[in-house]
């Protein structure tokens, strides 16, 4: 009996090569165009001084305990105009402001007491939209960015006071100049006046001499 060999079914879809993607060049073009937007963050006009990773606390007077603000990015700028500086922190994750005030030439920043790695300062801060007097303690992850912090800040703190000073200091000048040129006028009239009685003095004391002896 004769064997039969197997038919073997012709399948287009096992044989035939994959197709491969074809460019066919058209363009679908976007069902909705988004547009740029510019986001301001208020830091457009400063420039950037410090620029740290940190974590915030603040003191709670009422609790008497300290309560963490965020862990992110602390900054101080420097307004390109004014030349005044500012410390901002805003959180890592939701970008929220957690600290935000002028440093004054009258703050000071100190260690805290047990911790190389975090510092204290006083300051009225608005980062809630309101100017409150806040006591902060800020956490660095290494002793030299806290020093580096410390340093900064307080070079900052100091490069202000020139400013008020000289302010002050040109302000009494000009009062003095304006005493001094009111005095002058003073001192100028009051030899006017002299000059003129001396005159006057010397014009009676010829008279008299020029007048007859009277008869006896």
């Amino acid at each position: 009996m004769a064997s039969k060999e197997p038919v073997h079914e012709h399948r287009e879809d096992e044989e035939a090569p994959a197709a491969e993607d074809e460019d066919t060049g058209a363009q679908v073009a976007p069902i909705v165009k988004l547009e740029e937007v510019a986001v301001s963050t208020g830091e457009e006009n400063e420039d950037p001084i410090l620029d740290l990773k940190s974590k915030l606390y603040r003191f709670d007077k009422n609790g008497n305990q300290w309560k963490e603000r965020g862990a992110g990015t602390v900054k101080l700028l420097k307004h390109k105009e004014t030349g005044k500086v500012r410390l901002v922190m805003r959180q890592s994750k939701t970008l929220k402001i957690c600290a935000n005030h002028l440093v004054l030439p009258t703050m000071t920043v100190q260690e805290h007491a047990g911790n190389d790695k975090s510092c204290l300062w006083h300051a009225s801060d608005f980062a809630d939209g309101e100017l409150k007097d806040e006591l902060f303690c800020i956490r660095f992850a290494s002793v030299e960015n806290c020093k580096t912090f410390m340093e900064i800040f307080q070079e900052v703190a100091e490069s202000q006071k020139p400013k008020e000073e000289n302010k002050d200091a040109s302000a009494t000048a000009t009062q003095l100049e304006k005493l001094s040129v009111e005095e002058k006028k003073t001192e100028d009239k009051a030899g006017e006046d002299e000059a003129v009685a001396a005159k006057e003095t010397k014009n009676d004391t010829e008279k008299k001499d020029e007048e007859p002896a009277s008869s006896t």
